[in-house]
């Protein structure tokens, strides 16, 4: 049966909904921002803004300017260095020359840009994305695509409202080898998926201690902070290592688990588990992050199948991917996506396939913003929600110390509301993920 998935919590207490008037100015406007973004002549360009140009989103603005039909209006970075400089490459490399701001409601009241990229900090995502939505545009999001579980269920209900075009930025959903992979698994070529397991490997070194020191002059403090509590500046948050503090990120297994959870969760068509325990730690030196550098995770579905992961900061073999086990074989999945298979008790692999035709993701989602048409997008945002929230409640059990009880229905924990309290979050004003998008 399938969950209710995002739906409204009726346990999650009331959130103030966002005073949205430096941006939305009335509900007809961004009405009519909505039917600008939903008809298109056919040589009509796609208009976006890269909201985040740090690494993630330098490699997204680079990859949509290849896009023939799409033209980045707007780039946003509350550190002015990164903006100006992302502008002058966009000026450089397809000679039209976007506005650079650090406040992203500038491209929410711009009439002209109908999508926005999500690419900035992951205690952004979900704001920027539902910001965005209510002022008209479609949304590339980045994964994580929330921040906590709350986030990804108003996001999608989001989506729904506004009909909205967003995209996950789980890209392997459009790499032909893995759309192969997957489609033997659900052919059943292996039989019936018991277990899935995934590994990531990801080297992380010690990232010591910085000081508390003024904010630099490039930087705004408060739009970086945005929905996060407030708390003073150090170097070690500006412009990576936030992911390992919990006011703004979740470790390892917020920032790559997405993409892992996503095709082990594909392979066995679940959504959320029953169960779910983690244990772990930060090994190998003592610094000033919080989250762990070495993780275990394993969830129990309702039918009593179960995926494991391990995610591993420090020295270890080479073997990150993921493995599928049936009633009839095995499947090998590398990074190459490539299956090797094995069926039966027999040793040798199977014949290699021919995977399927990549397709482009971000061409994906901007022919979506043309056609109006959300079921061809390959990484619609609700499977990208599902799998994010998998690592939400990894980082839950991990933090209570506790395998935990959930509900899929009611989207909560089976007695256990230390666990509860952190399916969301306290916001910081005026940054609030509203309760009613």
């Amino acid at each position: 049966m399938r969950c209710a998935i995002f739906a409204r919590n009726p346990f999650i207490g009331k959130i103030h909904d966002v005073n949205r008037r430096h941006f939305l100015h009335t509900a007809t406007a961004a009405g009519a921002t909505v039917l600008s973004s939903s008809a298109f002549a056919a040589d009509d360009p796609v208009r976006i803004a890269i909201i985040g140009t740090g690494g993630r989103g330098t490699q997204l603005m680079k990859e949509f300017a290849k896009v023939p039909f799409v033209k980045i209006g707007t780039v946003v970075d509350p550190d002015g260095n990164r903006a100006e400089q992302a502008a002058g490459w966009i000026k450089q490399n397809t000679g039209t020359a976007p506005k650079a701001s650090a406040d992203m409601r500038s491209a929410f009241e711009d009439p002209t840009i109908q999508g926005v990229v999500v690419s900035n900090t992951n205690h952004w995502h979900a704001l920027t994305a539902i910001w965005a939505m209510q002022a008209g545009k479609d949304v590339y999001l980045e994964k994580p695509v929330s921040y906590n579980i709350f986030e990804g269920q108003k996001i999608v209900e989001a989506s729904r409202k506004y009909n909205r075009m967003v995209q996950g930025g789980t890209q392997r959903r459009s790499f032909g080898a893995f759309r192969k992979a997957m489609q033997m698994l659900h052919e059943g070529v292996i039989g019936d998926i018991y277990l899935s397991k995934w590994v990531f490997l990801g080297s992380r070194d010690s990232i010591g201690f910085k000081p508390i020191q003024p904010v630099p002059n490039n930087l705004n403090w408060d739009l970086w902070l945005g929905p996060a509590q407030e708390e003073p500046y150090h170097a070690n948050l500006v412009h990576y290592n936030w992911h390992w503090f919990w006011n703004f990120g979740g470790g390892e297994l917020a920032n790559n688990g997405p993409h892992y959870v996503d095709m082990a969760r594909w392979g066995m068509q679940k959504e959320l588990p029953v169960k779910v325990k983690s244990w772990g730690g930060r090994w190998g030196y003592t610094d000033q992050a919080q989250t762990p550098n070495t993780q275990s995770v394993e969830w129990i579905f309702a039918d009593g199948s179960a995926m494991h992961a391990e995610l591993r900061g420090l020295y270890t073999n080479e073997e990150s991917g993921w493995d599928f086990f049936g009633t009839k074989g095995h499947m090998r999945l590398p990074m190459s996506g490539v299956p090797e298979i094995r069926i039966g008790r027999e040793k040798g692999l199977q014949p290699k396939v021919e995977p399927l035709p990549d397709v482009n993701h971000y061409q994906n989602w901007a022919e979506a913003v043309r056609t109006r048409d959300r079921s061809k997008l390959n990484a619609e945002v609700r499977e990208t929600a599902l799998s994010t929230a998998f690592c939400h409640l990894g980082n839950i059990a991990y933090r209570v110390g506790t395998e935990l009880q959930f509900d899929p229905n009611s989207e909560r924990f089976i007695d256990n509301e230390l666990a509860n309290a952190l399916l969301t979050r306290r916001y910081r004003a005026p940054y609030v993920v509203p309760d009613k998008v």
